[in-house]
């Protein structure tokens, strides 16, 4: 059992986390909004108990890099109703999340027509989870691919009336990206995008 003021942290960065998001929904979806995201995520890596950064990698830290700001990565996309169906989602370390397929979401980039799937957490209490992976994977960023909207931890976009807002420019790393302490849910093979989203988090360029 986790130490109260363990749990306590915890609370705190959640919330913390939700409300920065809170701010991105209630605000104009543009560069400014964005770069208040940013720099609120760098101060909590920075400075936060719970941050996914262990002590050293904040003594170093110097914020997290990100592909340039482009509006044209933002969408709102009609969901389609899924079976239902149970997924396990395979982590970076060891063991897996358990979920539903409860929509699949429709858009297009550019020419390209793209579904993803939305999968309503097990764990946490539930909450809707959008991973993804892309052609950027393994080189400019993380090979296990990102994520886009994690609910139960604060991370979402909100809605324009049915359609569910994605908007790329606010793809984070999981927490393993950054320290193989941790032990991540992946992106699965069916939320691949055959293009590169050059949007959102990146690893740091040599």
């Amino acid at each position: 059992m986790a130490e109260p003021h363990d749990t306590l942290e915890l609370w705190d960065y959640r919330r913390r986390v939700a409300d920065i998001y809170r701010d991105v929904r209630s605000s104009s979806p543009d560069l400014a909004a964005w770069q208040r995201w940013r720099a609120e995520r760098d101060r909590l890596l920075a400075d936060h108990p719970q941050s996914a950064l262990d002590a050293a990698q904040r003594v170093a830290f110097d914020g997290l890099e990100y592909f340039p700001y482009d509006p044209a990565w933002r969408f709102a996309a009609e969901i389609e109703a899924a079976d239902g169906e149970s997924a396990e989602l395979r982590h970076s370390a060891a063991g897996s999340t358990g979920s539903t397929l409860f929509g699949v979401a429709n858009l297009f980039i550019g020419a390209h027509s793209v579904t993803l799937n939305l999968y309503w957490l097990d764990d946490y209490g539930g909450g809707v989870f959008l991973p993804f992976r892309d052609e950027t994977n393994g080189e400019a960023s993380y090979g296990g691919g990102r994520y886009l909207l994690d609910t139960a931890k604060g991370a979402d976009l909100g809605h324009v009336e049915t359609k569910v807002v994605l908007d790329f420019n606010y793809a984070y790393h999981p927490s393993c990206a950054y320290n193989p302490m941790w032990s991540c849910p992946l992106a699965p093979p069916a939320n691949h995008i055959d293009l590169p989203v050059r949007a959102g988090e990146r690893l740091a360029e040599e």
